[in-house]
């Protein structure tokens, strides 16, 4: 694969994701750094890369865009062992990534963007208590599953994991406690031991 650029913010957890998977499968890119908060996501230069102003976005050497982060480590990772290794196995994968989507993201990671982004404010309080029954849900289906499972999809790493770690293991900066969680507690330092590991600071 030719050298890809990545456009992120470097505490992100969908931008680590993308950083994870490609120190894990050996991918090179140039990393740009975009400033949220100041806007630089939605400028018209950028805009016309991703019309909808979000990062990560991945620049492709023959001059495509592809924005979204799932869509992106999918990409990245479709032909190795990280994306699963047959037709079921691979749809397990995506099952992981819907959750964590759906179901993980607008609880825990809108928690930590309240908190670690925007200071906590006090007039987002209400919004930051009405996610906490939500995350607290995905968490508990993690705790669920893991139980009997050393990771998320078909017993193997693979990116449903990584997806899942991003925003998971900085669930506390968001507010969330995961003393009771032993199970992803456990997955977590699993996850953290993995080939090419790279933590999300440093």
């Amino acid at each position: 694969m030719s050298k890809l650029r990545l456009f992120g913010d470097s505490i992100s957890g969908n931008c680590y994701k993308l950083k994870l998977v490609c120190a894990q499968l050996g991918i090179d890119f140039d990393w740009q750094e975009i400033d949220i908060l100041a806007g630089e996501s939605r400028t018209d230069e950028y805009r016309r890369m991703n019309p909808n102003g979000k990062v990560p976005l991945l620049a492709l050497p023959d001059g495509r865009y592809l924005p979204e982060s799932n869509a992106i480590l999918w990409y990245l990772a479709a032909d190795s062992a990280l994306a699963g290794t047959g037709r079921y196995e691979q749809a397990s994968v995506l099952s992981w990534m819907c959750f964590e989507q759906y179901s993980h993201e607008p609880f825990i990671a809108t928690s930590r963007f309240i908190v670690r982004y925007l200071g906590n404010p006090d007039e987002q309080q209400a919004s930051l208590a009405s996610k906490r029954s939500g995350g607290y849900r995905a968490l508990d289906v993690m705790e669920q599953h893991l139980g009997p499972h050393d990771f998320l999809a078909n017993d193997s790493y693979s990116i449903a994991d990584i997806a899942l770690f991003a925003y998971t293991h900085v669930a506390d900066e968001g507010g969330f406690d995961l003393s009771g969680y032993p199970n992803v507690n456990a997955w977590l330092d699993r996850v953290r031991g993995t080939d090419g590991f790279v933590p999300m600071y440093g």
